[in-house]
This record gives C-alpha cells, sequence and structure tokens, in this order.
C-alpha cells in the first residue's frame, strides 16, 4: 500500500488502513513517546491517544509535508500533553543545590537503551526541552511556545540536561545536597 493510498483509505474510514497505519508507525512513535515519559504504560497511552487524534484529524494533512513528519508531531504533542498531567515540566534542580562527587572513566559507545534509562533520569522538563532540541530538532523559540515557557528558560533547559547527561556518562554523579 502506498503512502498516498494509506492516507486515501485512512481519510475514508477504512479499518484495513488504518490497520496498516498503526502497523507502521506503532514501533516507531512508541519510541518517541518512550523519550518523553517515564513508562511504558504512560508511553503506550500516549501512542494510542495520539493514533486516535492521528484517525481523526487525518483529513487535515496537507500532502505538500511528510506524512511521517505529521504523525511525529502528533506523537511529540500528545507525549507532552501526558507529561504536563503527570509531571510540572517547570520542575528542574537549582545550580547550587548540585555537586560533583566523583569522575570516571565512561565509555561513550552507548545502546539505545542506555540512552532512554540516561534520558529518564532528567526531570521533566530538562527531558522535554532535550527530546524537542537535540532528538526532534526544534528551535527554542519553538519549544517555548510548545512548552508555554520563555526561549531563555528553553536554552536554559537544554543547558543543564547536557550537564547533568556528561555528568552520568563520565561517570560523574550528581548529589543534591
Amino acid at each position: 500500500m502506498t503512502e498516498a493510498e494509506l492516507i486515501a483509505g485512512c481519510q475514508n474510514g477504512e479499518s484495513k488502513a488504518q490497520k496498516y497505519l498503526y502497523e507502521r508507525f506503532a514501533s516507531p512513535m512508541y519510541g518517541v513517546c518512550l523519550r518523553y515519559l517515564k513508562n511504558q504504560m504512560d508511553a503506550e497511552e500516549a501512542l494510542l491517544n495520539g493514533f486516535m487524534k492521528i484517525y481523526q484529524n487525518i483529513n487535515r494533512f496537507e500532502a505538500k509535508g511528510s506524512f511521517e513528519g505529521w504523525v511525529r508531531r502528533i506523537m511529540v504533542n500528545e507525549a507532552l500533553a501526558f507529561l504536563r498531567k503527570k509531571e510540572p515540566l517547570h520542575m528542574a534542580i537549582e545550580d547550587n543545590t548540585v555537586q560533583v562527587a566523583s569522575v570516571g572513566g565512561a565509555d561513550h559507545d552507548i545502546a539505545e537503551g542506555e540512552l532512554l534509562e540516561l534520558l529518564r533520569i532528567l526531570p521533566a522538563g530538562y527531558r522535554a526541552v532535550f527530546n524537542l532540541y537535540a532528538i526532534e530538532g526544534y528551535s527554542h523559540k519553538e519549544i517555548a511556545d510548545m512548552l508555554s515557557i520563555t526561549e531563555g528558560t528553553s536554552k536554559s533547559q537544554l543547558s543543564k540536561a547536557r550537564t547533568m547527561l556528561q555528568r552520568r556518562l563520565t561517570g560523574q554523579k550528581a548529589i543534591i545536597v
């Protein structure tokens, strides 16, 4: 089934096309949701809600854009909406409460699963901004609009997220005092 046939079938409410759409995008979009949310159940719920929105709004898709990009954006927005309900995005560790305790060697060739685990340790706000900027490719202005924060807050959250991840990768541990 071509992408155009898939979209047309979904727009006509054909269950075969909807099933194919789910089978084609469920796995990669689950990964997107899991990067934003801490556990599998939350990611699955966001994924299912995202697919419902896709099915309900597929008539709004404009063929001049990437269909996969449109699907991904819906999933990101759904994961962020779920995250807002579950965890306050403004939660962050203040600069003066983190101290470096030890330095160790690090193996920078980490597996995808290890990266997901590293992202899960980040506070909700750091995790959201890091994912949106470093992985999804949004600008700080776009992130600020999406999360209802300032561009400066977006830049600060990204910087703090990177610092926290770098400390974990180099074997340093952040201690809250």
